[in-house]
């Protein structure tokens, strides 16, 4: 199988990566100034065993691949909000013998949140989802840190919206070849909504930096309180942090290839690269549709996804909100929701 990396950023950059130094044959699909270095220059792929470049095809849309063909699997590694775009894009493309990408190929949604698949399923029929957990910075336009070890990720990957079949796994089969760790499963969903949860903190690292305060870690524990109080009202079902401890087992640690400490996720990396948008609307929004539906009020995850986005349309700097003063509106966000839900006399 050909994998085609729609989105070769972070994620995208090292699954695509990673997947070319285990053999396969890997295409990437790119934009703006990454798209430029990766044609000129080749992907350069930094992990904890050493930096590698590996120069690939690289387009920046089906009709620069021609023809697809038969045996391609896309990989949509795109931010959750770039999702309709490129599905618009990839759907009608051709493929050898006849037919469209939406009607014939594979799509793996390698991605935050739940939303996307979701999305891919009003247009391709063969949506596959995955709960994405795989350190990785886009350092600049063509470089990419992985900096996962022994394994560069875990895959838990799955038909959506649920079951298994012979494509995922050959996928995983692949995928385990390539220093991921890809579990098949049916119930892909459980762990992508566990995920989400984990997710819900991205937004608070972006506006405060990374969580290493105490009173960061707090918020944080209060803001998927909230999340699951959600997901419970909803009766989704999602994977407890002991099984998930349990999988993991120290099998990705942060080993960067330079030193450095830990940077912040993909929604810092937004704010940082100055992107103009970020996912929030996808995580923390998630949560605050689900609670609307619901009758669950979600202040907390309302702050967040309105600072974030905030943030990106302003590019505001990455982390450049005090953490009290965070919590300052937290607690401000909290108390009048409550006083809006109290009795009247």
């Amino acid at each position: 199988m050909r994998y085609i990396i729609i989105g070769a950023g972070a994620v995208g950059g090292a699954i695509g990566g990673r997947l070319a130094e285990a053999g396969h044959e890997v295409a990437l699909v790119a934009r703006g100034a990454h798209y430029e270095a990766l044609r000129t220059h080749g992907l350069r792929l930094m992990t904890s065993e050493g930096t590698r470049t590996h120069r690939l095809p690289t387009v920046d849309g089906p009709a620069a691949l021609g023809e697809l063909r038969p045996d391609d699997v896309l990989v949509l590694a795109v931010k959750t909000q770039d999702s309709e775009a490129a599905l618009e894009a990839w759907g009608p493309a051709p493929v050898a013998g006849g037919g469209t990408a939406a009607e014939r190929l594979p799509l793996v949604c390698a991605q935050n949140g739940v939303e996307s698949p979701r999305i891919a399923l009003r247009r391709f029929r063969r949506v596959y989802g995955v709960c994405v957990w795989l350190p990785a910075t886009l350092v600049e336009p063509g470089a990419v840190s992985a900096a996962g070890a022994p394994l560069t990720g875990i895959l838990h990957l799955g038909r959506h919206p649920h079951g298994t079949d012979e494509t995922a796994r050959s996928i995983a089969a692949d995928l385990e070849k390539a220093h991921f760790e890809a579990p098949v499963v049916p119930d892909v969903a459980r762990w992508q909504y566990a995920k989400l949860l984990g997710n819900l903190a991205n937004a608070i690292e972006a506006v405060s930096g990374v969580l290493t305060s105490e009173e960061g870690l707090a918020l944080f524990v209060r803001v998927r309180a909230e999340g699951e109080a959600v997901l419970t009202a909803a009766d989704i079902a999602y994977t407890g942090e002991e099984e998930q401890k349990r999988v993991r087992d120290n099998k990705i640690r942060f080993e960067p290839f330079d030193g450095s400490e830990r940077g912040g996720g993909s929604s810092w990396q937004s704010l940082d690269r100055g992107t103009g948008t970020i996912e929030a609307d996808y995580l923390n929004g998630e949560i605050v549709l689900l609670g609307r539906l619901h009758g669950v009020p979600t202040p907390l995850n309302e702050l967040l996804q309105r600072l974030a986005n905030t943030f990106a349309r302003e590019r505001r700097a990455a982390g450049s909100l005090p953490v009290a003063e965070l919590v300052r509106l937290a607690d401000e966000a909290v108390a009048f929701v409550q006083e809006e839900r109290a009795p009247r006399p």
